[in-house]
């Protein structure tokens, strides 16, 4: 039996903002908490909690002091370490709350291996980009690094909305350009190092 595109939108809707967890933990289920609430994003049985006030408080004070943290010279990479595992939840429960699945193991096992998978991936690229700009530039561009992943989460999360069967495809094709980027920067890294060593001993 082919998917139906309810099913499709909502794989595709809720990839990107797990994909956006990636980025920032709390931002994407803040701007689903809030869509939900106002009726744009149509929660499935037993995740109508996420559209309460109490949670758009909670989650709204958690993205407010993530976002802030990231800024904080060295708490940034702490906070990459404590937030990977996170992300990993938040895209799970993101992808799950909108799966039109009636087994509810079949439905958590989705949402965790796609949803929990693409925000494992999205923050490991986040991490390593970090990690290379902190040894490059000893943390000076840092905030420039966190400034894109505030966009990203912030941009990837609305466009889920609007947009999600265009907006995975650019995720896809952004995640690519990261790591050959990272690759790219770290070989050269690597061979700056070596020819240093070669100058010091000739």
């Amino acid at each position: 039996m082919e998917p139906s595109a309810e099913t499709v939108t909502a794989v595709a809707l809720g990839i990107g903002l797990a994909a956006s967890a990636g980025f920032r933990v709390f931002v994407p289920m803040l701007v689903a908490s809030i869509a939900a609430h106002l009726g744009v994003l149509p929660m499935q049985d037993g995740f109508s909690w996420l559209a309460s006030w109490p949670a758009m408080i909670c989650l709204g004070t958690a993205t407010v002091a993530e976002i802030v943290a990231y800024y904080v010279p060295f708490v940034d990479n702490i906070l990459d370490s404590i937030t990977t595992p996170m992300a990993v939840g938040a895209g799970t429960l993101l992808l799950t709350s909108v799966l039109p699945i009636d087994s509810g193991m079949l439905k958590w096992t989705t949402g965790f291996i796609i949803g929990g998978g693409i925000a494992a991936t999205v923050q490991s690229g986040g991490v390593l980009v970090r990690l290379l700009s902190s040894s490059l530039t000893g943390g000076a561009a840092n905030p420039a690094v966190t400034t894109g992943e505030n966009a990203a989460a912030i941009g990837t999360s609305l466009l889920s909305l609007v947009i999600p069967l265009i907006v995975v495809p650019v995720l896809l094709v952004l995640i690519v350009m990261t790591i050959v980027f990272v690759r790219k920067r770290l070989s050269r890294a690597r061979r700056d190092r070596m020819e240093l060593r070669e100058q010091g001993t000739g």
